[in-house]
This record gives structure tokens, C-alpha cells and sequence, in this order.
């Protein structure tokens, strides 16, 4: 594996519940800290729906690894920002075999 280019800083993101008040929650997003990465697009997709289309564009995003139950580590469920832009991750992968980057398999939808 060629080493990655890690030039642009993405925020990773974790879920937050909170409670609303009703018995019901209200998901929040927390910044968990920044990342450096590199950006890959794959091939889109896009599916109409009833009032909205959806563009579905799947990305992989390689980052420093960090061990285990650190809270650097990404992991599926979270999602890395880039301003406006959101990479919902889906799985995450040792992209090396010395284990020094991650890669984050990730889906970036774009309502239009």
C-alpha cells in the first residue's frame, strides 16, 4: 500500500440521545476531535422518492489508526465531517498490514 495523502481535516462525529422531555430522545451530534485524512469518491447512485431524490455517493476515507477503545478510533455508527459535508460511516478496516491507517467505508447522501 502507497502511503495515503492525508490532506484534508475532517471532524469525527459520535451520536448523542438526549431526552426530550416526553419519554422520546432527540439525537445530537458531538465533535469527538479531528482527523486527517485522505478522500476517495466511488461511483454514485441516485433514487427518486415520492418528494425528494437522493443521491447516494459511497467514499473511502483513510486515516492514522489509533488502538482500540480509543476515542480516535472511528467507528461504524459515527460520522466524519467536512463542513457541510457528512460521511456517515459504515464499516472501518485496518488499510495496511502494519496497522498504521484505518480505512472508513463510508456513504455521503445529498438531498435535491
Amino acid at each position: 500500500m502507497a502511503v495515503p495523502n492525508l490532506n484534508r481535516k475532517l471532524v469525527l462525529e459520535a451520536p448523542e440521545r438526549l431526552a426530550d422531555g416526553a419519554g422520546g430522545f432527540a439525537l445530537s451530534w458531538v465533535a469527538l476531535g479531528e482527523l486527517w485524512a485522505e478522500v476517495t469518491p466511488g461511483t454514485g447512485v441516485e433514487r427518486a422518492g415520492e418528494f425528494v431524490t437522493l443521491a447516494s455517493v459511497p467514499f473511502k476515507i483513510v486515516v492514522r489508526a489509533a488502538p482500540e477503545g480509543s476515542p480516535r478510533r472511528p467507528l461504524p455508527e459515527q460520522r466524519l465531517r467536512d463542513g457541510t459535508r457528512i460521511f456517515r460511516i459504515l464499516a472501518v478496516a485496518e488499510a495496511d498490514a502494519a496497522g498504521h491507517y484505518l480505512t472508513c467505508f463510508t456513504r455521503e447522501e445529498v438531498v435535491a
